[in-house]
């Protein structure tokens, strides 16, 4: 026997979880939409431990699912705020080129960024940059006036109350044990009670991949974490940094590379290093969950990745090991930064698919099985494009199984 009835239930209590059930209940508002979570609060996992950058779609293959839902995402995301009454601030960014070789890039990365319909990009000579941030250093620099910073976590919670309000529910503590098909329905087993439900979008994040296959569906996706550890610079410091400060990224590389963001805190955040997590939700170094691990380093693609990416997998690795060598990465772009100006900061898990080539995935990317939709890729700039994400899900689940009015009614206790 399942406890409960619903039309649509929603696993994960994420920015993207929660966008999409709120996209939902604004869609379809006589849908009865659930969102279970396994924690006792939302926003536990990526999403709480974000950098909090609303992002501008600068850096996306343009016409990707990214480049389009950042651009359009971003002003989404102000536009939120400014209705909620959410502090943020579009406070600008500067991208860096410190060598030749990165100035080219750098070129490469406005035309990318014109391409996607970013406004207001300005290429910068070190006189010029200067008048923005004073304390940085390098050849040239991309002026991104954009870029924002804003509490996600804040962002999240509002979106919770807004789903509770127009009559969704959120039901914590609710971790999924199991996920079936019954004839007609999905039967999603937690541990808070059996869930009978029409409908399913797998939001579940680090353990998206598990969820899809508890459901049956047959993917060649591994969720590998990797692990971002920043440091803090010291509130005497903070001066030397007014926004946010990033290098030129490496175009064969995921990350962005170490860079500075300050948060509408105040406070200033440096990193991050990105390095392997030998378990889920392994937000500090100590700790392994052997079955977690396990299940990584069995997977044919990690192997192929790891000799694809070893040099800089290694690189990242040595600076998480020796600060020193972290300093000197930011004393690129801050060179009057020295080792003794940082403590020790937050981390965050990314939560990042692998194919069984070795190729990590760059774009969202969404699976769908009978009844459901798995989010089985959407990494950074997720928060910054989740009411869009959370909008083209629900036009997803619209298209797929042709939600009319009687479909959409609440289903019957």
């Amino acid at each position: 026997m399942t406890d409960r009835e619903a039309d649509l239930l929603v696993i994960g209590a994420g920015i993207v979880g929660l966008a999409t059930a709120l996209q939902a209940t604004q869609r379809f508002p006589r849908m009865r939409v659930l969102v279970v979570e396994k924690e006792g609060h939302v926003a536990a996992h990526q999403t709480g431990h974000n950098s909090g950058v609303i992002h501008s779609g600068l850096y996306y293959k343009t016409g990707s699912l990214k480049a389009r839902n950042c651009v359009a995402g971003a002003a989404s995301m102000k536009r939120f705020c400014q209705e909620q009454g959410i502090p943020y601030e579009e406070c600008g960014k500067l991208v860096v080129a410190t060598s030749p070789e990165e100035v080219c890039r750098l070129e490469q990365l406005q035309q990318r960024g014109l391409a996607n319909g970013v406004p207001g990009l300005r290429m910068l000579e070190p006189r010029q940059f200067h008048e923005i941030e004073p304390h940085c250093s390098g050849l040239r620099a991309l002026q991104v006036p954009t870029t924002g910073i804003v509490d996600y976590t804040a962002v999240a919670r509002t979106y919770a109350q807004l789903i509770t309000r127009s009559g969704g529910e959120i039901v914590l503590g609710a971790k999924v044990i199991g996920l079936r098909d019954d004839g007609w329905v999905n039967i999603v087993e937690t541990t808070a009670g059996d869930f009978r439900v029409n409908y399913v979008i797998n939001c579940a994040g680090l353990y998206s991949d598990a969820v899809a296959r508890m459901a049956g569906v047959q993917t060649e996706l591994e969720i590998v974490p990797f692990r971002g550890e920043y440091f803090e610079v010291k509130p005497e410091r903070r001066h030397l940094v007014k926004a946010l400060i990033y290098p030129v990224p490496n175009p064969r590389f995921p990350f962005l590379g170490v860079h500075f963001t300050r948060r509408i805190n105040g406070t200033v955040e440096a990193g991050p290093n990105a390095v392997l997590a030998l378990r889920r939700e392994g937000y500090t170094g100590a700790g392994v969950d052997l079955d977690e691990a396990m299940g990584t380093l069995g997977f044919g693609g990690f192997w192929k990745m790891a000799r694809r990416y070893w040099r800089m997998g290694l690189a990242e690795q040595y600076r998480s090991w020796v600060k020193s060598a972290f300093v000197k990465s930011l004393q690129k772009m801050l060179p009057e930064l020295q080792e003794w100006d940082l403590a020790p900061g937050g981390s965050g898990v990314r939560a990042q698919a692998v194919d069984k080539k070795g190729t990590l995935l760059d774009d969202f990317h969404f699976t769908h099985g009978k009844r459901a939709i798995h989010v089985c890729n959407v990494p950074s700039p997720a928060a910054t494009a989740s009411l869009e994400i959370g909008k083209e899900i629900v036009d997803m689940l619209a298209q797929q199984f042709d939600l009319t009015p009687r479909t959409a009614e609440p289903a019957r206790q």
